[in-house]
């Protein structure tokens, strides 16, 4: 069968609350994936003294942040699994499983041994279990990228990118946020070393409660069971003319020649912008603690700022792509980044007090993530349905694996904390130049969604 299944130009028919749950269903299992994985930036520099002890503190951190890129990398395995799945056999059983899976991997974070209680044993473990949720990650990507996108209309597929992708970002990060202050409460000083990070880490029975709580109930895509109602009818027919039709899984037509090129074509902008994200909002919870030298309190305060404003940019600059275009959207984006980016973390070290260090964070934060806020949307209508979890997926995972590794890079290259301001200003200058690249030669996909125009590789 044919990848290209008809996807018609006409909207389907959706009821509002089928709309809403898919919308919020999208959100919130991208958020809690988030809130997982930078349940760990918050307590990094503890994670190093316990598990990568070092008499350079600067290694110790970056074995965290090796350990955060190690999962990352995982990803996509994740998307080619769950991806899969998701395209044969719906989006919903996909993230139930997947989010779940990634809450309880967290939470097993919080029983494992240090080093002085085990020796070496322990950061293999730790390593280990990063790997198993590596894995549910990938799977989180490839289904919740693609059923909140595929049930709005036309006019909302900008917003709804922005709220699930970089939206589902900073509500993820706010949660964490949240917890972290509060644990820096119930356990101060001293203490958090001992048990603070370890509830942190149990959070994630309650991340895994909230997504079975709010999936349950979750309809399929329509253009997902438009899709299975077709492909039906085509076997019953096949059944009945005695023909039998070889269908390739969507792992393989994805990397077949149709699809190859626009495969890796899309990974310029993920790498670039999955970059930016975490050189922004990524490492600035250990930024504001190691070179800022922000009091725990305040670095919560200032932390959930950054997360409501990239909820705000994320949403508003994908709802712009749906104006000018996805790839002018792109363009205009890269310009800003490419300048403001480097300059605010030259700046961030030089300020003064409390609130000028909260407006350079809030700034970061906002721009790191409205840059990738339009592509969710852009590599769904990369791809027809048959193959869109797949594709979203992988596109995304892989960039983003790369992007996660940046951090590690930045780590290892700066020799101190007061190195860490150029040097993150010299990487994101980068990264944005291969973001500006990918946004100069991807064609524009802006309404390929609904009119199947997507189907046609370029």
């Amino acid at each position: 069968m044919s990848v290209a299944a008809q996807e018609g130009a006409a909207a389907l028919h959706v009821n509002q609350r089928q709309v809403m749950g898919a919308v919020v269903a999208s959100c919130m299992g991208w958020a809690l994936d988030l809130f997982d994985l930078f349940v760990l930036l918050y307590v990094a520099p503890v994670v190093g003294r316990l598990f990568f002890p070092s008499e350079h503190a600067m290694l110790s951190l970056a074995a965290v942040y090796a350990s955060f890129a190690v999962t990352l990398l995982m990803r996509p395995l994740g998307s080619a699994l769950f991806g899969s799945y998701a395209d044969r056999h719906g989006r919903k059983g996909a993230m139930i499983v997947a989010v779940v899976g990634v809450g309880l991997s967290t939470a097993a974070f919080g029983m494992l041994p240090t080093v002085a209680q085990v020796g070496l044993v322990a950061p293999v473990l730790f390593m280990l279990l990063r790997l198993v949720q590596g894995v549910f990650v990938g799977g989180v990507v490839a289904s919740t990228h693609t059923i909140g996108t595929e049930s709005v209309a036309p006019k909302y597929h900008g917003a709804v990118s922005g709220l699930i992708g970089g939206g589902g970002a900073g509500l993820g990060a706010l949660l964490a946020s949240l917890t972290y202050l509060a644990m820096s409460s119930l356990f101060p000083g001293d203490l958090f070393d001992v048990w603070g990070w370890r509830c942190m880490f149990f959070t994630g029975i309650l991340s895994s409660l909230l997504g079975l709580f709010v999936f349950n109930s979750l309809e399929e895509s329509p253009l997902w069971k438009k899709l299975a109602a077709e492909k039906a009818a085509k076997a019953a027919a096949q059944v009945k003319s005695g023909q039998v039709e070889v269908v390739r899984s969507p792992v393989r037509t994805l990397f077949s020649r149709d699809y190859r090129k626009v495969l890796f074509v899309n990974l310029l902008l993920t790498i670039g912008g999955g970059s930016g994200y975490y050189l922004t909002s990524g490492y600035l919870p250990t930024f504001l603690k190691v070179v800022s030298h922000v009091p725990n309190g305040a670095a919560a305060a200032i932390l959930m700022i950054c997360s409501v404003a990239v909820v705000v940019a994320s949403v508003a600059a994908g709802h712009l792509s749906t104006f000018i275009g996805r790839k002018s959207a792109f363009v205009w984006l890269g310009l800003i980044r490419l300048v403001a980016l480097p300059a605010l973390f030259v700046l961030l070290p030089t300020a003064q007090n409390i609130t000028m260090i909260g407006v350079y964070a809030v700034l970061l934060s906002a721009l790191g993530s409205a840059g990738y806020a339009p592509i969710l949307i852009f590599l769904n209508e990369r791809f027809p349905t048959a193959i869109r979890a797949t594709g979203t997926g992988l596109s995304w995972n892989i960039g983003f694996a790369i992007g996660g590794m940046m951090p590690t890079f930045v780590s290892l290259v700066a020799k101190d904390a007061s190195q860490l301001p150029s040097t993150l200003a010299i990487f994101v200058g980068a990264i944005s130049v291969i973001f500006l690249i990918g946004a100069f030669v991807v064609p524009e996909t802006l309404g390929k969604l609904e009119n199947g125009a997507a189907r046609n590789p370029s």
